[in-house]
């Protein structure tokens, strides 16, 4: 890759979704327009999450290194003419809700990372990752003016997901809030 420079550098090892993104943030605060901030992650989540963030926030995304099960990832810091309004999703639904709808076989995409899922999903969830999203929108078409309830760990990914969705027309996508962190419905492993 060549020699480069990085102006700041934060420690996210050990820490999920959200943590990495809460971090990289505040992070991003404590620099000047053009600096450019490492973010080192053992997440494998933290890989879609990082690049998401930066591009739905005007953020330059430079890239992601994986070095022995470590990913450094490198955002430049846009300047104020550049940086957008971080928004979220807006049609959110609670598990409880989520739960009652169970019995109807609703479409579920469970957008956390494979280990996540094989731990403990909702039954009749779909594994899709949210890294792998975009690529698997052709398989997804079918779904488009369906019900669809989106899922992650705390709803963070599970609301870029929506948005994502959202901007390739899917028009009745939810976002399953707090997601699987407080899911008190049944389990599959």
């Amino acid at each position: 890759m060549g020699a480069y420079t990085v102006d700041k550098s934060i420690d996210c090892k050990g820490l999920s979704c959200p943590m990495p993104i809460v971090r990289t943030k505040k992070a991003v605060e404590d620099i000047q327009a053009g600096e450019v901030l490492e973010v080192v992650a053992t997440d494998p989540g933290s890989v879609a999450d990082v690049k998401s963030w930066a591009t739905r926030t005007g953020h330059q995304f430079l890239g992601t290194i994986e070095e022995e099960g470590t990913f450094k990832h490198y955002i430049r810091k846009s300047g104020v003419n550049e940086v957008k309004v971080e928004t979220s999703y807006p049609h959110v639904m609670t598990n409880e809700e989520l739960v009652e709808k169970l019995a109807e076989k609703p479409i579920i995409l469970d957008v956390r990372e494979p280990m996540e899922y094989a731990f403990g999903h909702i039954p009749g969830a779909v594994l899709v990752p949210f890294g792998q999203l975009e690529e698997c929108l052709t398989e997804l078409e079918s779904h488009k003016d369906q019900d669809v309830y989106v899922v992650c760990r705390m709803g963070n990914r599970s609301d870029m997901a929506c948005q994502l969705l959202a901007d390739k027309g899917f028009t009745r996508v939810k976002n399953v809030v707090p997601g699987m962190s407080g899911w008190s419905g049944p389990v599959e492993k």
